[in-house]
């Protein structure tokens, strides 16, 4: 029997243990609700005065919206591009991975915009997905053709790009290097709490039913990806954005809200929630609350493990 939206699952103690206690631990609060596509949530943390805030991206309404428990909801920027994925450099400047606009974004503490990457050997990028920064400043980013499919999402134009790929953008430089093609959509991605591992939903069953669902690992050594495996195949639907704890288990987006993997692949667990889930991330003060972008609403439950942070950088 299916269960209900909003219902706990658990498939270990594991991730039993990653559950506040009583019922009030299990359950869904609603962040907001209204939105035409919610992606791309990302915790800003405080900086400079400023409390701690929410952001995703509210895709075919074009802006990126802001929550925070004081101020409440308001848009943070509108037009973005058609943002989807967001995180944040090592200077608290939040990075945007733009759908229309082609490139990723940094948003300065002053609100101006700048384009950190647009092209690759001399063609515009295709549809920029989902974002991630190393403890080094590199920037890790999924380029698929969701843009160049879906015109109320992206652009509708022809891709320039011959295949969708995985890119790094080196700090010191800002050169942009593909260090991964073996995808058919990459998509959402996420370091291990140590950084030795790196996360990338593949999500070519979206236009396909043979196609990927899955989540693929990579040992990391600097810049360098080795050792492709298969880490979970997720159903139904899709991996989207996913999120990593500080005990190294993995929080995947998927057509029946989150699922949680342990470091060896392991499902131990489900957060169903009302309609598809896209992306997720921990925040507030403790980073215990996981935030969930579930098509038209944002959802959160607060849970007894905290979202992984960057690893001090390396000398």
């Amino acid at each position: 029997m299916p269960l209900p939206p909003g219902h706990v699952e658990v498939f270990s103690d594991e991730f039993e243990r990653l559950l506040r206690s009583g019922n009030s631990g299990r359950a869904l609060t609603q962040v907001a609700a209204g939105m035409a596509f919610c992606e791309g949530t990302h915790w800003v943390e405080p900086r400079g005065g400023i409390d701690g805030y929410l952001v995703w991206s509210d895709i075919p309404n074009n802006r990126i919206m802001r929550w925070s428990e004081r101020d409440g909801l308001s848009v943070l920027r509108e037009p973005c591009g058609n943002t989807n994925g967001h995180t944040t450099d090592l200077e608290g400047r939040l990075l945007s991975c733009e759908t229309s606009g082609r490139r990723v974004s940094r948003t300065g503490l002053d609100g101006s915009v700048v384009t950190l990457a647009d092209r690759y050997r001399g063609g515009r990028l295709t549809s920029p997905n989902d974002i991630v920064v190393k403890s080094d400043g590199s920037v890790w980013f999924t380029d698929p053709d969701y843009g160049a499919l879906h015109p109320e999402l992206g652009h509708g134009k022809a891709a320039e790009q011959d295949r969708n790929r995985l890119y790094r953008l080196a700090p010191e430089t800002g050169k942009l290097t593909a260090v991964c093609e073996e995808f058919d959509k990459p998509n959402g991605i996420a370091f291990s709490p140590d950084e030795s591992v790196l996360y990338v939903g593949d999500t070519g069953r979206t236009h396909g039913e043979f196609r990927p669902h899955r989540v693929m690992a990579f040992d990391v050594e600097g810049d360098i990806l080795s050792n492709s495996r298969v880490f979970a195949d997720v159903d139904p639907w899709v991996p989207d954005g996913m999120r990593v704890d500080v005990n190294g288990n993995l929080f995947v987006s998927a057509g029946d809200g989150i699922q949680c993997f342990n470091p060896a692949g392991e499902l131990i667990g489900k957060i169903r929630t009302p309609e598809v889930a896209a992306n997720c991330s921990f925040g507030m003060s403790d980073r215990q609350t996981l935030f969930i972008a579930a098509t038209s609403s944002v959802w959160s439950i607060e849970l007894n493990t905290a979202g992984a942070t960057r690893p001090a950088a390396k000398n």
